[in-house]
């Protein structure tokens, strides 16, 4: 594992340009995230993090994976605090025993995308049900993370709604790309395809060329993050005082609003929603 890797070290590393020694490490206060993409591609963690290390002294090193690659982080011990967005794959990881409870931090939404020329005739629409129905009717190019994070957990579970199969006709009009949301984007804006993004992830995505939102505003479209702190007596290297210090300062007023301060190009990206 990562965490004991880093701790078995025999010999000084170099980390981010300094010299550390064994003892420097281990006396180092820092916890170990497990997020997602959409939360560090976005630039939130460069904007949150240095507040709360500042305030506490606790660096906050970011592994940021699909939410799926997260949650298996943390059950093999690598990580003190989870946060991601696949809310039923979270409580199952607490109700497991490898977390010890789960809160709501903040949400956004997910979009549905695509080129000018829409072929499915979906721009404008609400109803992202009927969006999918119409781009697998059409046959119309949908480019698919197919990675297990928490964009394709939503994704899959619309196509589920929607009564369709896409994967079946997997390799034709549906393609799997089994990478991040930033390569995705990039893939479908490539294939003139479809694809299914978070809102922050799409805001800070520098390559759309004439691709826009083309459905947006659907109550299922709902996308909200959840915090957790990983359970010591799975792992009993978790950083307890520590994790639960970042849990505590982001669900806090101050990490509350440094979410919502949070923008670009004058968008909010995330809304805090932790309850006190």
């Amino acid at each position: 594992m990562l965490r004991k890797y880093l701790a078995g070290l025999a010999v000084p590393t170099l980390l981010g340009g300094v010299l550390l020694s064994p003892t420097s490490l281990a006396e180092d206060m820092s916890i170990l995230l497990q997020s997602t993409t959409s939360t560090a591609n976005s630039g939130l963690y460069d904007y949150l993090l240095p507040k709360f290390t500042d305030k506490t002294g606790i660096k906050v090193n970011v592994v940021a994976v699909g939410t799926g690659q997260a949650i298996k982080n943390a059950r093999n011990g690598d990580a003190d605090v989870l946060l991601v967005h696949a809310k039923s794959a979270e409580e199952k990881f607490v109700a497991e025993g490898y977390g010890l409870e789960r809160f709501d931090v903040m949400y956004n939404d997910f979009v549905i995308v695509g080129p000018p020329s829409d072929p499915a005739g979906i721009a404008g629409m609400d109803d992202s049900l009927a969006a999918m129905t119409k781009i697998a009717d059409r046959q119309a190019v949908f480019a698919s993370r197919g990675d297990n994070s928490g964009t394709h957990k939503k994704e899959m579970q619309l196509w589920t709604d929607a009564g369709i199969h896409p994967t079946e006709a997997s390799g034709g009009w549906y393609r799997e790309t089994g990478s991040g949301m930033g390569a995705t984007l990039n893939t479908a804006v490539g294939m003139d395809a479809y694809t299914l993004t978070d809102r922050a992830t799409w805001i800070s995505f520098k390559n759309k060329g004439e691709y826009r939102v083309l459905v947006e505003g659907d109550p299922d479209l709902f996308n909200q993050y959840g915090i957790i702190l990983v359970n010591p007596k799975k792992h009993p290297d978790v950083k307890v005082a520590e994790g639960q210090a970042f849990i505590d300062w982001i669900r806090g007023e101050e990490g509350q609003k440094a979410i919502a301060d949070y923008k670009l190009d004058g968008q909010q990206l995330f809304f805090p929603n932790a309850k006190p």
